[in-house]
């Protein structure tokens, strides 16, 4: 396939500004209009953009002169905020997306604002995008997207609660001073807001900065509504009170936004961010727990374990990572180096991969995709799950019979991302990306399944993003100073709702070297907990098809644990219980759940093998080791380099087919989980593989590049360290007449698109780490360790 080359967009570039006027004239405003107007009040479309405008450069008498101004684009400067006092009456579609903005009350005063665009300010939070879903009434459209459903829950939800409880505090411990005076009351007024600031709790921790900010407000009205009856209030010396406008905390979660960020600015509070400001304003979660060396390093951590608590309760934790220190390197790093030479002998060197190769130079462009959902199916509850599960069952699972179209698909390059770069650096080229995957769909009212989303998560490095795979937008990104994310998943779990009902909602969970899953609501941009998985770095994740609230864990302190995080409140509010814990003998690389009965068997690729653990709550054992072992053919080969024995891939291809590989296998097995399982006698743990075709693949030496399976279309695809992505197409007939031992070639071997950056040469094809399709095999996305994420358009779609 001839390779295509990609111009990227420059959205990490440093930004280029028209030469900053003195200060905007009416001559800059009357050329600047669309169309031309011949006198300020006639102005009704303004283009202000790339300016290099400061909030000191904007003329508030002469923009005030702008009477029918309707459509006014800020965008691209260097805005802190909205100068006060600015009157624009008829203003209604406002773009200060790309600017420096850290306060959005200023933007009050533009009460008649229907469309608002604040896209890539870095010091913006979800608590300021709520402060200006409260303070402009008439606003329906943020940043391109219809808030109508959010909006009114925004503006009048929590106010009668919120106001009962400051008059239940008024009146339990204030009064008003005696005499009145100015600065009696300013006195007041600052203990009495301090005290609400403290004393009333409502809502998630990470919005704690709106609801201090509705706080605030309340309670200097009711004050207000005290005193205004009272005459004589006229007083000397008048001291004004200086308002707590800005609660103290760090900013937290990210606004959402449609582009790549820009380049990383410092946040100014001084704790508890580190240097890196989050891009885009990732939802940073409040983490204890020291940073230790990256597990997916060469030499596994051999510090103990230690467990969680099983019956802590998990309410939601700030939306914010403690700054750490720099990161150290990455437990999934080095290993592919030293695991080239020294394989074999090494049970204690497993990390998942490692930088090989020296940086290059860099292109940016949109983003990746969405994984599939694996394998889904309706969620059923068990006895401990019913309630919780039941609602909670909008994926799909694989199908019994796959009628697979006998026609492969062909595939082009869409769009190549770098969004997880450190510090936004345009030429980071060594951040490792690690898993992605598909947000699953959710049954709409009569049970009909919704059209797949075309959103995928992608994670590496310290971030983790969420990308519209059709347009390359980048809509979300969460940043965790100094964690390495090393895998995530979803699922729909239930969220109760005022009244009793629930309602399904999807969650990301992620985590990585630190030991702690992240739990996450894309939608609202709300990080909403955490909690400690284990002492050391998270491996794999895979939340169970059936029951929707189980995640399995796996970690490098060879253990998989199964974890219960039930329903929802509405205040995120959750708890968690663990399950069980399975013993592994090395790293747990991947898991993968029985599609037609997910609640029964696991089956464990780890660094040294693959083992299937009987994962059935109805035992008593919480602990257990794996019932069989499932060894292949290539373990004969054994030498002094490499046992093989490394099942660096595992993907169901159907209901009964496994896709397997191991490294430096050169190919990959398709092998029967039934016949497999029938042929053990149960007196020994090792059971051959019924191995049903061999896939020929590359014969790289390079550890952990996963591969992907697309049960729906019949396809394994896997990358290799060239970039490129081998494709098999499994069809119907190619599975009922499989012949043991026999060798498939590739259906199709897509070559490595070669983007270019201007003026810089085509990017050498990077080691594709990880591979996602969603179920219809509209998209497929390729991460790589070189910090770029591909994705692929299915044509004629």
């Amino acid at each position: 396939m001839t390779s295509c080359v990609f111009t990227f967009k420059s959205d990490f570039w440093p930004r280029v500004y028209v030469r900053a006027m003195e200060k905007i004239t009416e001559k800059i405003l009357l050329e600047k209009s669309s169309p031309k107007a011949n006198k300020l009040d006639q102005i009704k479309t303004l283009n202000l953009s790339r300016m290099g405008l400061k909030s000191e450069d904007l003329p508030v008498p002469l923009l005030s002169k702008l009477c029918s101004l309707e459509q006014l684009d800020l965008s691209g400067n260097m805005l802190q905020e909205i100068p006060k006092g600015l009157c624009l009456p008829c203003l209604k579609i406002l773009n200060c997306s790309d600017n420096e903005m850290e306060d959005v009350t200023s933007l009050e005063a533009l009460r008649n604002i229907e469309e608002l665009r604040l896209e890539d300010n870095l010091y913006l939070t979800v608590n300021d995008e709520h402060k200006v879903i409260f303070l402009l009434p008439r606003l329906r459209m943020f940043n391109g997207k219809d808030i109508s459903s959010t909006a009114h829950h925004i503006r009048h939800g929590s106010t009668e609660i919120l106001r009962k409880r400051v008059i239940a505090l008024w009146e339990r411990s204030f009064s008003l001073p005696d005499p009145v005076t100015a600065q009696s009351l300013a006195a007041v007024e600052k203990s009495f807001v301090n005290a609400a600031y403290s004393e009333i709790k409502y809502g998630p921790s990470s919005l704690s900065e709106f609801t201090k900010f509705r706080l605030e407000m309340i309670a200097k009205e009711y004050l207000k509504s005290l005193t205004c009856s009272e005459e004589g209030s006229k007083v000397q010396d008048v001291t004004p009170t200086k308002e707590n406008e800005t609660p103290t905390e760090t900013k937290t979660c990210n606004v959402g936004g449609n582009s790549i960020t820009s380049p990383q600015k410092r946040t100014r509070n001084n704790t508890e961010v580190s240097a890196e400001a989050s891009p885009r304003k990732s939802s940073r979660l409040a983490s204890a727990a020291p940073v230790e060396a990256s597990p997916r390093k060469s030499t596994r951590m051999l510090s103990t374990p230690q467990k969680t608590d099983p019956g802590l309760s998990s309410p939601r934790k700030r939306a914010r990572m403690t700054s750490m220190d720099s990161p150290e390197g990455s437990p999934r790093k080095s290993s592919r180096l030293e695991n080239i030479s020294q394989k074999v002998v090494s049970k204690t060197e497993s990390p998942r991969k490692a930088s090989k190769r020296p940086d290059i130079s860099t292109p940016t462009s949109r983003p990746a995709k969405r994984e599939s959902p694996m394998k889904t199916a309706k969620d059923q509850t068990t006895a401990q799950q019913s309630k919780q599960t039941t609602a909670n069952t909008p994926r799909k699972t694989t199908r019994t019979k796959l009628h697979i179209p006998q026609e492969p698909v062909r595939l082009q390059p869409f769009h190549v991302l770098q969004c997880h770069s450190r510090q936004d650096s345009p030429d980071d080229f060594s951040t490792q990306l690690w898993a992605c995957a598909f947000e699953p769909a959710q049954e709409c009212s009569g049970g009909d399944i919704r059209d797949v989303s075309r959103t995928v998560a992608t994670c590496g490095g310290e971030t983790l993003c969420v990308i519209d795979c059709e347009s390359g937008h980048v809509l979300k990104k969460y940043k965790v100073p100094g964690e390495e994310f090393f895998s995530l998943a979803w699922s729909t779990v239930l969220m109760s709702r005022t009244g009793g009902s629930a309602r399904p909602c999807n969650i990301l969970a992620a985590g990585g070297k630190r030991g702690l899953v992240k739990l996450i609501h894309p939608r609202v941009n709300l990080a909403f907990g955490e909690f400690r998985a284990s002492r050391r770095a998270i491996s794999i994740m895979r939340f169970s098809p059936r029951n929707a609230s189980f995640l399995f864990t796996g970690t490098y302190e060879n253990k998989i644990f199964l974890w219960d995080i039930g329903g929802l409140d509405r205040d995120y509010n959750f708890k968690i219980s663990k399950l069980l814990v399975l013993e592994t003998c090395s790293t747990p690389l991947h898991v993968s759940l029985l599609p037609v009965s997910p609640d029964t068997h696991l089956l464990s690729a780890c660094d040294d093998g693959l083992y299937v653990f009987d994962i059935q709550l109805s035992k008593n054992t919480q602990k257990r080791n794996e019932e069989m072992e499932v060894v292949f053919p290539i373990y004969k080969k054994n030498d002094k380099k490499n046992t093989y024995r490394t099942i660096d891939g595992l993907s169901f291809l159907s209901d009964d087919i496994v896709a397997s590989k191991s490294h430096m296998q050169g190919s990959i097995y398709l092998w029967s989980w039934r016949a497999t399982r029938a042929s053990w006698n149960g007196r020994k743990k090792e059971v051959a593989a019924v191995v049903l075709a061999e896939l020929q693949w590359s014969s790289t030496e390079i550890p952990y590049l996963s591969l992907g399976t697309c049960p729906g279309y019949g396809y394994v695809v896997c990358g290799d360290d060239q970039g490129r992505l081998w494709m098999y197409h499994i069809t119907d007939s190619m599975m009922e007449n499989f012949k043991s031992g026999k060798t498939i070639s590739a259906t199709e071997v897509l070559e490595w698109p070669s983007p270019v950056r201007t003026g810089m040469g085509a990017l050498e094809g990077p080691s594709i780490n990880s591979i996602a399709m969603d179920p219809d095999l509209h998209y497929l996305v390729a991460l790589t360790d070189k910090n770029m994420a591909v994705v692929w358009k299915r044509e004629n779609h």
